[in-house]
């Protein structure tokens, strides 16, 4: 299985990378700087394996308050765990609006190549064998950023460092991964919603439901 991270920035400006990792010690299998390359990663671990995982890096679900008379007062509030980097503030707002629109065509593109491949933000669905694809959310920032590596720059770095956190989340357990979750709050899962309008199978109650967010811890 391989799992493909995406760091999410300008293609224009050459800030956007991708990297493949199947294994927790080994060298990323492969990385670029172009959406087709992340896309065919995917399509190459469906082929060989049956499964594979996005990790997108940047927020992929937003909390959203229940429909109370009060409640307005917590929109665009941190999510739980965020800390002081969150989901609303300027650079993951930004993130928000980019991931959107390149995770879109990602998964457009992945659906136009296997339109048969199945999908899920959730875990336990994955692991059960009921979706080929995991999409889930990176969180690489502050301590969690790497600061020596092989790939070739700091946008490469982090789409190694997402891909190797998101791997080592789903083949040694999520012990020592601090959780980042829209709860209390509803959430409003971006992902599912953007897989549901690529026109892919997801469960409609993913809706609802939080992502996977899967922080880089720091590196040695």
């Amino acid at each position: 299985m391989q799992v493909v991270g995406v760091d999410i920035g300008s293609v224009k400006q050459s800030n956007f990378a991708w990297a493949a990792v199947d294994s927790p010690e080994l060298p990323a299998v492969s990385y670029g700087d172009d959406p087709e390359g992340a896309v065919q990663a995917l399509v190459w671990s469906l082929d060989e394996d049956g499964r594979a995982v996005l990790a997108v890096e940047a927020p992929m679900a937003v909390p959203v308050p229940a429909p109370n008379s009060d409640e307005w007062r917590w929109l665009g509030r941190a999510r739980t765990g965020e800390g002081n980097r969150p989901w609303s503030a300027g650079a993951g707002a930004g993130a928000l609006a980019t991931g959107v629109a390149q995770t879109a065509w990602m998964l457009s593109r992945l659906r136009a190549l296997v339109p048969q491949v199945t999908v899920t933000t959730q875990t336990e669905r994955f692991t059960a064998g009921h979706a080929h694809l995991l999409l889930a959310e990176a969180f690489v920032s502050a301590a969690g950023k790497p600061v020596t590596v092989v790939a070739a720059d700091q946008h490469a770095a982090d789409a190694e460092a997402a891909a190797r956190a998101t791997f080592a989340y789903l083949t040694q357990g999520p012990e020592g991964f601090p959780q980042v979750t829209c709860a209390p709050r509803c959430s409003f899962n971006l992902l599912a919603a953007i897989a549901i309008w690529a026109g892919l199978s997801v469960p409609g109650d993913e809706l609802h439901q939080d992502v996977l967010v899967i922080r880089a811890q720091p590196t040695a």
